[in-house]
Formats: structure tokens, sequence, C-alpha cells
């Protein structure tokens, strides 16, 4: 089993009205979760542009703790206030130890698929940052800052098969999310690249001369190859030679 430690902002909503207010505000179904049990998902503008994503623990009936990226509790905390009108729950923020469990049963479901996420347990990491980036990468993880921003909808991270239900009834952001989902596809889409350079964030992808993406993150493996997470326009065939803009040509 190995283990990471992993920053966290927490914000806590509990009350009479609290499941059925974070069903309506947030984009999967948290309603469907048993005590104990969570479930990723993003808090959305209307136009489906993500204000942050979230992991959604239910620690009781009435008792849920939403965790999400360093620097945007207080963002989360502020927007489910000045939306939260009528509905009876306290929202506030807490503080606790995260950390990510790989291959092992400790704590619950969290946004990296196949990974638990553990508050408070005490356990020791094994993994460091870096060792923690590069299979975050490898792995196709979208993260806060680098694939997931303002500029992004969901469906472009992938996020759609993980943090949105289809099924549940409305939310910010949720008619757009289910436009393109049902009726279209997104431009581009996130993809695990090999390049023979560490490139700078946002650096410019081309194929055939043609700018086709930007490479969102970056790391190198011990053996010096380089792995990357990259947008790639949908057109781009996925076993197209890409080269970064700076060396083309």
């Amino acid at each position: 089993m190995d283990v990471a430690a992993r920053e966290r902002d927490s914000v806590r909503v509990a009350g009479p009205d609290a499941a059925d207010y974070l069903q309506r505000m947030v984009s999967n179904d948290v309603e469907a979760l048993a005590v104990g049990a969570a479930c990723p998902a993003l808090l959305l503008t209307a136009k489906a542009r993500v204000i942050a994503p979230l992991v959604v623990l239910r620690r009781d009936r009435d008792d849920f703790l939403l965790l999400t990226e360093p620097g945007l509790g207080e963002t989360v905390r502020a927007h489910l206030v000045r939306m939260r009108l009528r509905a009876q729950c306290e929202i506030d923020a807490e503080e606790h130890d995260s950390v990510l469990v790989f291959d092992g049963t400790d704590g619950f479901a969290t946004d990296w698929p196949g990974v638990r996420e553990a508050l408070d347990s005490g356990l020791e990491p094994t993994l460091s940052e870096e060792e923690l980036e590069l299979r975050r990468i490898e792995s196709g993880v979208p993260r806060w800052e680098h694939e997931i921003d303002a500029r992004i909808l969901p469906a472009e991270a992938g996020l759609d098969e993980t943090h949105v239900s289809f099924s549940k009834g409305c939310y910010p952001g949720q008619e757009p999310v289910a436009r393109l989902h049902f009726r279209g596809h997104p431009n581009r889409g996130l993809r695990v690249l090999e390049l023979d350079e560490l490139p700078e964030h946002d650096a410019p992808l081309v194929h055939d001369a043609r700018e086709v993406g930007r490479v969102t993150s970056a790391a190198r493996r011990a053996n010096g190859t380089v792995v990357a997470l990259a947008y790639v326009r949908t057109e781009v065939p996925d076993d197209a030679p890409l080269a970064l803009a700076a060396r083309a040509g």
C-alpha cells in the first residue's frame, strides 16, 4: 500500500436541508450516497464553467463534508452561503489532514479512480510530491489549475464520466453539460503523451504544421523520458505524431 499526502480545503454543510440543497447545487447525485460514502462532483457556473472540483463525503444523514483544492475552500463556502436562501443548513470551513491511499481499503472513493482518500487517519506518506505528480499524469487524472480551470468544459477533461450524474435533477450548469453529452461532443480532449523534453505549462502542440493543442502538466520519469497531459483537438488521431511548437520544423 502506498500513501501520499494531499492538501485539502474542507467545507461542512449540515442541517435538515443539507442533502436537498447540495443535490440542487452540485453535479453528482449526493442524495444517493450512503453514510460513509463519497463521490466526486463539480460546482459549476450556469454556463458549465468550473468554480471548484469537489469530493462530497456523507458523514451522517444530514452532515456532508466537501473536500476541494487548496485555496478554493472559501470560494466554495461563500458561493454556497450566497445561494442558500431559505435552505436550513450550516455552511462552515473545517480543517482535516488528508492522504491518498493506493492499493488499500482505508478511506472512501475520491476523484482519482481506483484510489481511496482518508481523513485524519494517521497514515504516514510513502510517496513524495514528485512521485505522486508522476502517477497522476500517467493515470490521466486532471488537476485544478493544470487541466481544470475556467477555460474548460467538464467533458473536455473527461469529468462528465466521473463527476456528473445524468439522471438527477437540475443544478447550475446542468443544461449545457447535458446538451453536450447527449447532442454533441467536445472539440478537444485530454490525452497522455510522451515528449522529448519538459515543456512549459500551456506550451502549444502542433500536428502537420497546425496548432492542435496545449500541454497542461508534465513530469520526467526515472529513465529520463517525459510524460505529459495535454488537451488535443478530437479530430487529431490518437497515434498522430505531435510536437512542441518551439521544436516544429
